[in-house]
């Protein structure tokens, strides 16, 4: 700073007074504690509803995250897979598509990166905001499809720019 900025300022600054300290607001002076009104009753309903729900039904909820490996796959490589540090090697887009159509499109697809020794895909099956009352049910059958086929090893949501929940990385078994 110049002489000038410095003069400057202390002339802009001349008249203020500082400020009293009984008239300053604390700032969580007479904020009250939250406090959840509802949460037993919420946690009751939650375990109620948990141990009297079907496991598949629970996993393929709308906005859930899908997650499955088999017992040789560790939690590293589940990480890594998660994070999307595998090489994407071929995607498949199943918008729009019927459940009639896709399964056969989505095995031939899965066969096929198999037999090339693909290690990594990604399935795009949108989240099912169009489906309505029905809820998501191209990315549920992928998610039960998936889990039968004995080429995946493991799958995962994807990250966010890849298509989040709307699109799972898959890790193939190598030929």
């Amino acid at each position: 700073m110049s002489d000038d900025d410095d003069s400057l300022f202390r002339r802009a600054v001349s008249g203020a007074k500082p400020l009293r300290t009984e008239l300053r607001v604390e700032a969580n002076a007479n904020k009250p504690k939250p406090r959840a009104r509802f949460s037993r009753a919420d946690e009751n309903d939650a375990l109620q509803e948990s141990l009297n729900s079907d496991i598949d039904t629970m996993e393929g909820s709308n906005s859930e995250s899908m997650r499955f490996h088999r017992p040789s796959v560790g939690r590293r490589t589940m990480r890594k897979l998660a994070r999307g540090s595998f090489s994407v090697q071929a995607e498949i887009d199943l918008h729009g598509m019927t459940i009639a159509e896709a399964k056969p499109r989505l095995a031939d697809f899965v066969e096929n990166c198999a037999s090339r020794g693909h290690l990594c895909i990604r399935i795009v099956h949108g989240k099912g905001l169009g489906s309505g009352h029905r809820g998501p049910v191209l990315k549920n059958s992928v998610n039960h499809w998936l889990r039968k086929w004995s080429s995946v090893l493991a799958f995962v949501s994807a990250r966010q720019v890849d298509g989040g929940t709307g699109a799972v990385y898959v890790l193939l078994r190598e030929p």
